[in-house]
């Protein structure tokens, strides 16, 4: 008997026809002799429909705290209903809160941090022959005792964990496309399935736009040796393994895939003095105020040029003016996109740079900022040339073929 956990998006679950659905995909997979845990998310658009209440009845976003203990319940709701629909089925089932099942987190409101997994309850169902639901997104802060959640996506990373606590054998991911594709299959329709894919590409992906797969979850994964299991919940198709790169069938092209993202500004800064500790002081100004940045670049003229979230662009505008730092302009551009290109030892092929070079001439777009590592070439252009970069990149390095993907669920979260 195996420990399957499965964790279901809140496309999968939808509508109250969809919640049965996903039920009877649950049925099958504990019929077939194995115990069951279940993550879900809320569902569909219930976080976004909380969150607009929020503000309907409040100016200003609220207490932390509060939103907190608002947004967890969309979780809870939905893995009340599987439970109740599973026994329904007659399948004993019992649905759990994240900090029932022992995910305990960092205090931190909104973006808490996963830092232990006690699943002493989840065995005790088990024991008893139920399968277990649990709601994602969510757990208890040692340090307050308060309720948290783990940011978008934390479904995710709350499988992951538990999968890795309980020493399960997989965890299977339900999603609203066939698996992980060579590029997102809604701009691509030539997107190809892949049956295996290792971790670090997949974090690469995941951290460059990719929605199929949250970047902590697959940082967990990784350190916690979880085999993911990317799959639709839409059809019983094979879908994609996230596993160790030994495992991982050698590919005849160098690249994997092209993961594109819409959601970064580019912040450039005249006037900064040419040193390491007045550059140095740009970026602490930005970490005090807790704001990732990527992809800097020092022009020849001395502009400094970063990227960072689109949603935080405005805040780090405003903490850089505010600062006692010297510079002449600050500029924020919100109408780029990024095209990452992900595969192993890119930085050994240089035909790799020189075809992203040659394709991009080729279509007149204009390349802004470039950065490498061993397994991914970033690059920015105009947010209106994001498409067709991204589909004649994915035709020139051959990634299209046959097991082309599907998306089945327009609204969802997808690849």
């Amino acid at each position: 008997m195996a420990l399957v956990v499965q964790k279901y998006g809140g496309s999968s679950l939808g509508t109250a026809e969809r919640v049965l659905a996903v039920a009877r995909r649950i049925v099958a997979t504990r019929v077939a002799g194995n115990d069951v845990v279940v993550v879900a998310s809320a569902m569909g658009d219930t976080t976004d429909e909380l969150l607009d209440l929020a503000a309907r009845v409040s100016r200003s976003p609220g207490p932390a705290r509060e939103l907190d203990m608002l947004l967890t319940s969309g979780e809870r709701i939905s893995n009340a209903l599987l439970a109740i629909a599973l026994t329904d089925l007659g399948h004993p089932a019992c649905s759990l809160s994240g900090w029932q099942a022992g995910v305990f987190t960092s205090p931190d409101h909104g973006r808490a941090q996963i830092v232990d997994v006690l699943p002493t309850r989840v065995r005790q169902e088990l024991d008893q022959g139920r399968i277990v639901m649990v709601a994602g997104f969510q757990g208890l802060s040692k340090d307050t005792d308060d309720v948290t959640t783990l940011g978008r996506g934390g479904s995710d990373t709350t499988a992951v964990a538990l999968a890795g606590a309980l020493r399960a054998d997989v965890c299977e991911i339900y999603t609203d496309v066939d698996g992980v594709c060579t590029a997102d299959p809604r701009i691509v329709p030539t997107a190809r399935l892949l049956e295996r894919i290792d971790y670090e590409d997949m974090l690469e992906l995941a951290a460059n736009g990719a929605k199929v797969l949250m970047p902590r979850s697959v940082e967990y994964a990784r350190r916690h040796g979880v085999v993911i299991h990317v799959r639709s919940s839409f059809t019983d198709d094979p879908g994609t393994l996230v596993t160790t790169r030994e495992e991982t069938r050698m590919e005849k092209s160098t690249v994997t895939a092209i993961a594109h993202d819409r959601t970064s500004a580019l912040l450039t800064i005249t006037g900064v003095p040419d040193h390491p500790a007045r550059i140095a002081q740009v970026f602490r100004v930005l970490a005090d105020a807790e704001i990732d940045i990527d992809m800097p670049t020092r022009s020849r003229t001395g502009d400094l040029s970063f990227t960072v979230s689109r949603a935080l662009a405005p805040t780090a505008a405003a903490v850089l003016r505010a600062s006692d730092l010297r510079f002449e302009t600050l500029t924020v551009d919100q109408t780029i996109g990024k095209i990452s290109i992900v595969g192993a030892a890119l930085r050994a092929a240089p035909g790799v740079a020189a075809t992203l070079w040659e394709t991009f001439a080729a279509l007149e777009i204009d390349i802004t900022t470039l950065s490498t590592s061993e397994l991914r070439i970033s690059t920015l252009c105009a947010e209106d040339d994001l498409d067709r970069a991204v589909r004649a990149l994915h035709e020139v390095f051959e990634l299209g073929g046959a097991g082309q993907a599907t998306v089945y669920a327009g609204s969802g979260r997808g690849w």
